[in-house]
């Protein structure tokens, strides 16, 4: 497909606030601006917090259907139990509470464009009966044997990998080809070079005029830091960081050292943004940190049984004056390592006590805000339930 003239994807991003230059940006800004007209179903990919959310409203902007509704709809945000019904509408007393008959996100857009954000989240039922709507316009109300017409355009959005969902099951394969007709990636923010300094100092000045007080800036190795900090929650978490040292260092120019103290620990590994190597895998970097875990392990298990072999008795009797006194010895005290638990014993660490620990400080840092927590993990509310459930972290707060 042909791009757009750089006058119209200058229009459109001028017109939508998207800021930053990167040629894989401008790629899919003008992806978009070109399929608009073309009333074909879209699929917008990439990293959670990469801004994802832009493109079909410059889809619908720039379509026939530009004066018609717009809907997003998070299907991440909707609980499985009421997501047909959110979507399809519903007849009264189809269900316990429903108590008059209501109409469906794609009733309601009928004639217009309806947004479907982090789509991979859709139960495989549901996703049945959007692929109807897609092959023929039809649709059924819950609780209802009347088929119904809509005239709807779906842009969906996801970070999930679909193909890998299609090899486990989750995701139907035949949907996935009916929304792909279109695919517009969105780069990540570390692939994106000069764009985050752009972007840090446009929300800096942001945040300076709205709340009246003196812009922070940058020092040469602060900028240095922030262009090959990984972003992993991309355009958002830039966000998040820079509205807080505007907050706390405001007027003041914000060195490295300054800058280190606002980066989460856990994601603190620098990379080159502009890195061109396509074989860095997040999975191998994972066992590589784990195989350092277990080395370390080993080591302190050599360690412990030298210092066990080595150590004295914990009790001795002495004699002073004819008379006999028992004194105690403390045991020897072990090396302070993360790996230790309360009792002393090194616990078992694996992928999914690595996770527990990542989702309970999150937590713990958001003040148990799931929303919040789940934007900064990179995942879906939906998931970030499921996991809090499953490793038993419903006490956070």
């Amino acid at each position: 497909m042909a791009g757009a003239s750089g006058a119209e994807v200058q229009a459109a991003r001028l017109r939508f606030g998207i800021i930053g230059t990167a040629p894989a940006l401008i790629a899919a800004v003008s992806r978009a601006v070109r399929v608009a007209p073309i009333d074909l179903s879209v699929l917008v990919t990439g990293e959670s917090g990469a801004g994802k959310e832009f493109f079909p409203q410059i889809i619908h902007a720039y379509s026939s259907r530009k004066h018609a509704k717009y809907i997003a709809v998070n299907c991440g945000a909707i609980p499985e139990g009421t997501i047909d019904s959110e979507l399809f509408g519903h007849e009264k007393g189809s269900f316990t509470g429903a108590v008059a008959s209501r109409k469906g996100y794609f009733e309601e857009a009928d004639g217009g464009t309806i947004f479907l954000d982090e789509v991979a989240e859709l139960p495989l039922t549901t996703q049945a009966r959007l692929l109807r709507v897609l092959e023929s316009g039809e649709f059924l109300k819950v609780g209802s044997s009347t088929v119904q017409k809509t005239n709807i355009r779906v842009v969906a959005a996801t970070n999930v990998d679909l193909p890998k969902a299609i090899a486990e099951g989750k995701f139907r394969e035949d949907l996935y080809y009916r929304l792909s007709t279109i695919q517009i990636t969105v780069p990540p923010l570390r692939d994106r070079g000069n764009d985050i300094m752009l972007l840090a100092r446009k929300f800096a000045g942001d945040f300076a005029e709205r709340y009246r007080m003196p812009q922070t800036s940058f020092s040469d190795d602060a900028r240095s830091a922030l262009l090959h900090y990984r972003w992993p929650g991309n355009v958002r978490q830039l966000k998040n960081i820079i509205e807080q040292i505007s907050l706390f260092e405001a007027g003041n120019t914000v060195n490295a050292a300054t800058l280190a103290q606002y980066l989460p620990a856990v994601t603190d590994s620098y990379m080159p943004a502009c890195s061109t190597d396509n074989s860095h895998s997040y999975e191998r970097e994972r066992e590589m940190l784990f195989n350092m875990i277990f080395s370390l392990r080993e080591k302190i298990d050599d360690l412990t049984s030298r210092l066990d072999a080595a150590s004295t008795p914990l009790t001795e009797t002495v004699s002073v004056d004819d008379s006999q006194i028992v004194t105690h010895h403390a045991p020897p005290v072990a090396p302070c390592v993360p790996a230790l638990t309360n009792y002393g014993r090194i616990e078992a660490v694996t992928p999914q006590t690595g996770e527990k620990q990542k989702i309970a400080e999150v937590l713990r840092r958001q003040n148990g805000r799931r929303k919040a927590a789940a934007e900064e993990l990179g995942i879906s509310e939906r998931t970030l339930y499921r996991k809090i459930r499953e490793y038993g972290l419903d006490g956070i707060n």
